[in-house]
């Protein structure tokens, strides 16, 4: 029997075993679960709604306890954000390995709540305990929650033919921050080998290093939604994360059943993450883990706007392409000119190389 790839499901293995399994069917669940949607928005009443989301609580041993635990709460307040409404509440359920200290778990859980402070959520609930089976990375999960106006959330189905598209930062953003934690000299050598001189190559790996902080799009959700919603701007918002870039713009055009042309040349690649790819074993960087890179779909007479309210706050983005009519394909063009059909996603190949890093030891 072949292993199952690891990471999340691609959309048919998630339409075949989980979508005819959603339990009850409730009108006030306007937006469920489906590809490129990073939450659900339920209706409380007239004129209000509550955004939820649910992610995987992570230790990725490299980074420490406490960074760990602030890269996990960005990850879900990223999430929350794309649906316009602000994150308020959490619910946090840590399924701990046995050998996980109490004062590695404290120093975990002050972290996350220290930054979640920083957010303006308060932890309203959960479950903690340590159990067999359990192991690093995945610790347990969580859930966030935010209540807000009916007129101001997004989701990506709001996206229509003629939106521009806008991604911020550029690809394999969280790849290449955890390889710079992670194997610095294998990601040195990546740079040397491109050509870059010893001490540019140490510079470059030092920005990456910090970049961890960059792991997140709450910022750039913030900045973008001032501009305004729907027919006034934005009209949905995606976080990269897994599947990356690519992954991300296909889910997009899935979500809100527009083609997308994109140009490749126009998505940023730094030589950063070109480097930490090559140290992942020649990974693909525009398919790989890229949290911290926000998709926009944006009203075209609003576009010009937004970019510049991002630029203001020093935020790199870049207009990569327009949605199209259509049901749901990226149309890639490469930049030889050649055109590129792409209509299933192809399975995000960082697990399984951080998988093989932990194995064999890669520093």
């Amino acid at each position: 029997m072949t292993a199952a790839p690891l990471g999340k499901l691609l959309p048919a293995e998630f339409e075949r075993i989980i979508a005819p399994h959603l339990g009850a069917a409730r009108p006030e669940a306007l937006v469920g679960p489906r590809p490129g949607a990073d939450c659900a928005i339920v209706k409380l009443s007239a004129g209000r709604v509550m955004a939820l989301t649910s992610d995987p609580l992570s230790v990725i041993p490299c980074l420490g306890f406490a960074a760990s635990a602030r890269l996990a709460c960005h990850l879900l307040a990223s999430d929350l954000w794309t649906s316009g409404i602000p994150p308020a509440y959490a619910t946090v359920s840590f399924n701990l390995p046995p050998h996980m200290t109490d004062h590695e778990l404290a120093e975990y859980a002050q972290a996350m709540g220290d930054e979640f402070k920083r957010l303006e959520v308060a932890i309203v609930g959960g479950h903690t305990g340590r159990y067999p089976g359990c192991d690093y990375s995945i610790i347990g999960a969580a859930t966030l929650v935010g209540v807000g106006d009916e007129g101001r959330y997004v989701t990506p189905s709001m996206a229509a033919a003629g939106d521009r598209i806008i991604v911020t930062k550029g690809c394999a953003v969280e790849a290449t921050a955890i390889a710079a934690h992670l194997m610095p000299e294998r990601m040195v050598s990546a740079l040397e080998g491109a050509g870059t001189a010893r001490a540019e190559a140490e510079a470059v790996l030092a920005s990456s290093r910090a970049s961890l902080e960059r792991v997140s799009v709450v910022a750039e959700c913030r900045v973008a939604l001032r501009v305004g919603v729907r027919d006034r701007g934005v009209s949905g918002l995606h976080d990269a994360t897994e599947g990356g870039v690519l992954g991300g713009l296909l889910e997009l055009a899935k979500a809100s059943g527009t083609d997308l042309r994109i140009e490749r040349g126009r998505i940023p690649l730094s030589p950063a993450a070109r480097a930490a790819c090559r140290a992942w074993g020649d990974i693909d960087p525009y398919w790989t883990l890229s949290g911290g890179t926000l998709i926009a779909a944006v009203r075209p007479a609003h576009a010009p706007t937004v970019l510049a309210a991002l630029a203001s706050e020093g935020i790199a983005a870049a207009e990569v392409g327009e949605a199209m009519p259509g049901g749901g394909t990226l149309w890639l063009t490469e930049p030889d000119g050649a055109i590129k059909k792409i209509g299933a996603p192809e399975p995000d190949p960082y697990w399984a190389a951080y998988d093989r890093a932990g194995r064999e030891g890669w520093t």
